[in-house]
C-alpha cells in the first residue's frame, strides 16, 4: 500500500505555498550549515519519520486488531457494589465428583434423581446466598460442590455429583418459560464453545407482573447472588431453556404463580384468593397513623425475623422502624425500586401472613 506523506511547516518558514514546501525539502538533502543542514528544513525530516512509522502501524494495524479481538474481559452483575452488567462468557469446571470433606459417594449407575421439594430446592440455594460463597470453577465448598454456576445448581438440586450446563439438562424436563417454578432452573449451554456465554439459573420467582423479571438464584462473580434479572438472562436471552428437575414433587405446569410478583392477586399453586388475613389497604400505613392494623403488621414482622429496626418491640403507630422493617422484607423477596419502599401492599401483606 502507499504510504501516506505528511508535511510539516516551520514557524521560521510558516508560507504554506507549495514552493516554500519544495525548499524546505531541497535544503533538507543540501545538509549544509555544518551539516545539520538548513534550520527550515528539520520539520520536513521529521515528517519522513512519522510517515515511515505511519507505514508501520496500517500494515501491521488489522493483524493486532485480529489478535486483540474477543479476549476484553466483562464485569458480572452482583450485590454490593459491583458493576450491573454480567460477563457474557462464564467459565466452569467439568463434571465429576463431590470434594472435600462434605462429600459423598456418587450415586449408583443408572439411579433415579433424588426426591426433593420446591422449598428444600430454594433452601438449598440461599444458604450459598448467606454464605457469600465466592465464585470458582476449580474449588469446592465445604458440601463438596464445585463453586460455579453447574455446581451451584447440582447443589441445589442435591445431584450428589458436580454436574455442568453440557449434563444438566438429562436431570430435567423440558419446560415453558411460562411455567417456570420456583426451584426450576434456566439453562444455557454453547455446544460450540462451553466457555464462551454458557450459565444457569435458578429460577426464584416472577418479580414484576408482565413477568419479564424474575428473582435469580446464580452462582456468578464474584460471588453467589439473589436479585431481580430480565427474563430469561441479561444476555444471550433467547438462547435459554427452562427446565424442571424430575426429582420434584409439588407443584403442576401452569402453576408459575405459586411465587408471584408483587401486586398479585392469588396464592399457591391452586390459584386460590388467600382471605386468611386480608389486607387492610394502604392508607392505614402512613407516617401519623396509628391502628391495630399497624400493630398486627409489627408483631407479623418480628415473627418472621424482621423486627431488628424497633428500638422496643411493635406498636400501634406507623414509624420509621415499621417502614424500614417492612423494607427488609420486601428486599428478602428479591424486589427493588418501588416495590422495595417499605410501605407494605396487598402480595407483601400475603407473603408476610402467608
Amino acid at each position: 500500500m502507499s504510504v501516506p506523506v505528511f508535511e510539516e511547516y516551520e514557524p521560521a518558514i510558516d508560507c504554506g505555498c507549495a514552493g516554500c514546501a519544495v525548499r524546505r525539502r531541497s535544503a533538507a538533502r543540501a545538509l549544509p550549515v555544518r551539516r545539520g543542514g538548513h534550520p527550515a528544513a528539520h520539520g520536513a525530516r521529521r515528517a519522513l519519520v512519522l510517515a515511515t512509522a505511519a507505514g508501520v502501524v496500517l500494515s501491521c494495524g488489522a493483524a493486532g486488531a485480529a489478535a486483540a479481538a474477543g479476549h476484553a474481559p466483562g464485569v458480572p452483575r452482583a450485590d454490593d457494589g459491583a458493576d450491573p452488567e454480567p460477563s457474557a462468557a462464564h467459565p466452569q469446571g467439568e463434571k465429576g465428583p463431590l470434594r472435600g470433606t462434605g462429600a459423598s459417594g456418587p450415586p449408583s449407575a443408572g439411579a433415579a434423581a433424588p426426591k426433593t421439594t420446591r422449598a428444600a430446592i430454594i433452601d438449598r440455594a440461599q444458604r450459598w446466598v448467606n454464605a457469600k460463597v465466592p465464585y470458582s470453577m476449580e474449588k469446592y465448598w465445604s458440601d463438596g460442590y464445585r463453586q460455579d454456576c453447574s455446581g451451584y445448581v447440582s447443589m441445589a438440586w442435591n445431584l450428589g455429583t458436580n454436574e455442568w450446563t453440557g449434563s444438566l439438562a438429562a436431570y430435567g424436563t423440558r419446560i415453558a418459560r411460562a411455567d417456570l417454578q420456583p426451584g426450576d432452573i434456566l439453562l444455557f449451554h454453547n455446544p460450540a464453545d462451553p466457555a464462551k456465554g454458557s450459565h444457569v439459573t435458578i429460577f426464584g420467582g416472577w418479580a414484576n407482573s408482565a413477568r419479564t423479571q424474575y428473582v435469580a438464584y446464580e452462582q456468578a462473580r464474584p460471588r453467589t447472588r439473589k436479585q431481580s434479572t430480565p427474563l430469561a438472562y441479561w444476555n444471550n436471552s433467547d438462547r435459554y431453556v427452562a427446565y424442571r428437575y424430575k426429582g420434584v414433587t409439588g407443584g403442576s405446569p401452569g402453576a408459575g404463580s405459586s411465587t408471584a410478583f408483587p401486586g398479585a392477586k392469588q396464592f399457591g399453586t391452586g390459584g386460590s384468593p388467600n382471605t386468611a388475613v386480608a389486607f387492610p389497604g394502604r392508607g392505614y400505613f402512613k407516617p401519623g397513623q396509628s391502628n391495630s392494623h399497624v400493630d398486627r403488621l409489627g408483631k407479623q414482622l418480628v415473627k418472621k425475623g424482621y423486627g431488628k429496626h424497633y428500638a422496643s418491640g411493635p406498636s400501634p403507630l406507623w414509624t420509621e422502624a415499621d417502614r424500614r422493617n417492612v423494607e427488609a422484607f420486601q428486599r428478602a423477596q428479591g424486589w427493588r425500586g418501588g416495590a422495595a419502599d417499605g410501605y407494605p401492599g396487598p402480595e407483601t401483606w400475603r407473603r408476610l401472613f402467608a
